[in-house]
């Protein structure tokens, strides 16, 4: 069996997932945007240590902390069918429905949060999910990361470690900035898609092609 690994923010659909949900869940009480304001110490911080793991705790911990897991969901639910209606890649989409066609199997990964991106997957029928995850206190969300940050480094030792459980026929990967090109570096079909300059620029050092898709 050959194996394709997708990317989710800006491979798969046009741009970050996890602000436009937060900001849809809080703005069901408007009230609540107000809690965004919690998050200011935490992006000053970002921009002197770059820890984009900790800027996404506090974003989870100061809007939406203690919100029930079956409402999270249903919202989650929602919100993923309304991105890949109209927020998603034609030919992301497309690339996908080949893969699956052609029985290969699926894998999607994001640095984005598990509460939401395993229905991402569900939906687009993924057959596995690697996301970041996120620590519940029973039924209510506490937002603390449980796993390091799924972006850059750590998505390579995803896709290493997978890999060396599995005897792929033949290994594909797509990622659209320059934090995937080392995860896209240990497959043997690679493409950058939609990457910035910079990770074209990147891209072509590598030797790894890139595309536009629409």
């Amino acid at each position: 069996m050959a194996i394709a690994f997708f990317d989710l923010d800006g491979t798969i659909t046009h741009r970050d997932t996890l602000i436009p949900l937060v900001l849809r869940v809080l703005a069901r009480r408007p009230l609540h945007l107000l809690r965004l304001l919690g998050v200011l110490p935490a992006s000053v911080r970002f921009l002197f240590d770059q820890d984009r793991g900790a800027l996404k705790q506090s974003l989870l911990r100061m809007t939406l902390r203690g919100m029930q897991r079956a409402e999270l969901a249903r919202e989650s639910e929602q919100f993923v069918r309304d991105t890949i209606a109209r927020r998603c890649f034609a030919d992301a989409l497309a690339k996908i429905r080949r893969h699956r066609d052609a029985g290969h199997f699926l894998v999607l990964m994001s640095a984005s949060v598990d509460f939401y991106v395993p229905e991402f997957g569900r939906q687009l029928g993924f057959d596995n999910v690697i996301s970041t995850g996120v620590r519940w206190n029973g039924d209510r969300l506490d937002g603390t990361l449980t796993t390091p940050n799924r972006r850059g480094e750590e998505k390579s030792n995803c896709v290493r470690a997978l890999l060396e459980q599995r005897d792929d026929s033949d290994t594909f990967a797509y990622g659209n900035s320059d934090s995937d090109l080392a995860h896209l570096l240990l497959v043997r079909h690679a493409l950058l898609v939609n990457g910035s300059t910079s990770a074209r620029r990147k891209a072509a050092d590598l030797g790894i092609p890139t595309s536009d898709w629409v």
